[in-house]
């Protein structure tokens, strides 16, 4: 078990890195820019019919919520994915 966790682990890490070595030059934006491209092409005079209520001060403001974000994420399906085991792991103790 601990073996395939590490060969798992492991391709995780190659995967995030390749396109960082192999893509040097490349720029890594959002969607969100790309669908504002999409959108200017398709009707220049398209006016938003909303704006945001808060705007992060900084980009990096803006990374730090969005990583914050997916931690949080991240920590209640972990915890939900080991209740779930152990709820499993208990039941199959009992019989």
């Amino acid at each position: 078990m601990f073996k395939k966790n590490l060969l798992l682990l492991l391709g995780v890490v190659i995967l995030a890195i390749l396109p960082i070595l192999f893509l040097q030059d490349a720029e890594f934006g959002g969607a969100d820019g790309e669908a504002e491209e999409a959108i200017t092409e398709i009707a220049a005079d398209y006016e938003p019919w909303f704006s945001a209520i808060w705007e992060p001060p900084s980009g990096e403001i803006e990374s730090l919520l969005f990583v914050l974000q997916g931690v949080i994420g991240a920590l209640i399906i972990g915890y939900f994915i080991g209740y779930m085991r152990g709820k499993h792991t208990k039941d199959h103790a009992e019989h």
